[in-house]
C-alpha cells in the first residue's frame, strides 16, 4: 500500500506541475490572442477586448504607475495613439501590480496628469498578465484585425527618447497596417518586472 501511494502521490504532483504549466498559458505569435473582458478601467467601466472590435489593431500595453521604466514611455505612448488613431489603432494599458503605487486611485491621479488618450485598465486578479505571459513593465502584444498576435516584446530600442533607433512597435503597426509581417515579430521587453502575488 505505501508504494501505491507513492505512485499516487506522484502521479498527482505530476498533473499539478501540468496544471501549473497550463495555467501559466502565453499568447502565441500568429494565434489567436486570449480574450478579456470586465476590466475595470480608470473611468470605472468595464472594459473587454470586443469592445474595440472595430479597431484595425489593438496594442496591449502591460505598465505600471511605479515604474522607471514604464514611467519613461508614457509620453512615447500617448503620442503613438495620437499618431495612429485615425489609421484605426487602438492603444489599452494594463495594469496587474498590487503594490499600493499600483491600484486604482493613484492610476487615475496618473492618466489624468499624463492626459492619457488610450483607456487604462486594472486587473487585480492578475488573470489577463498571466494569460498572456507578460513578465514587465512595459511590454507591448500588438493584435491584428483578427486579433492574432503578430508583435511582442519592446517599444522601441532605449529608454532614452535621444538614442533610439529602431521604433519596434510603430515599425510594426506599420507593416500589419499595409498588411504585411512585422520586421521582426518579437524583440525582448526591457523595464521592472511585473509584481506577480505568491499564490
Amino acid at each position: 500500500p505505501m508504494i501505491r501511494m507513492r505512485r499516487a502521490l506522484l502521479v498527482l504532483a505530476l498533473l499539478l506541475s501540468v496544471a501549473c504549466v497550463a495555467h501559466a498559458a502565453t499568447a502565441k505569435l500568429g494565434e489567436k490572442a486570449p480574450d478579456w473582458s470586465g476590466i475595470i478601467g480608470i473611468d470605472d467601466a468595464k472594459h473587454g477586448l470586443a469592445d474595440y472590435k472595430k479597431a484595425k489593431a489593438v496594442v496591449v500595453v502591460f505598465t505600471c504607475n511605479h515604474c522607471p521604466v514604464a514611467k519613461a514611455y508614457e509620453d512615447r505612448l500617448v503620442a503613438l495613439q495620437k499618431d495612429y488613431k485615425k489609421k484605426g489603432v487602438q492603444l489599452i494599458a494594463v495594469n496587474v501590480n498590487n503594490i499600493p503605487a499600483d491600484t486604482l486611485e493613484p492610476m487615475k491621479e496618473r492618466a489624468k496628469e499624463k492626459k492619457f488618450n488610450f483607456p487604462y485598465l486594472y486587473d487585480s486578479s492578475q488573470q489577463i498578465g498571466l494569460d498572456y505571459g507578460a513578465t514587465k513593465t512595459p511590454e507591448v502584444f500588438l493584435l491584428d484585425e483578427d486579433r492574432k498576435l503578430v508583435y511582442h516584446g519592446a517599444i522601441d530600442d532605449s529608454m532614452d527618447v535621444e538614442k533610439i533607433e529602431t521604433h519596434h512597435l510603430r515599425d510594426a503597426l506599420d507593416a500589419v497596417l499595409a498588411g504585411k509581417e512585422p520586421p521582426k515579430a518579437e524583440v525582448a521587453a526591457f523595464g521592472c518586472g511585473i509584481k506577480y502575488d505568491k499564490k
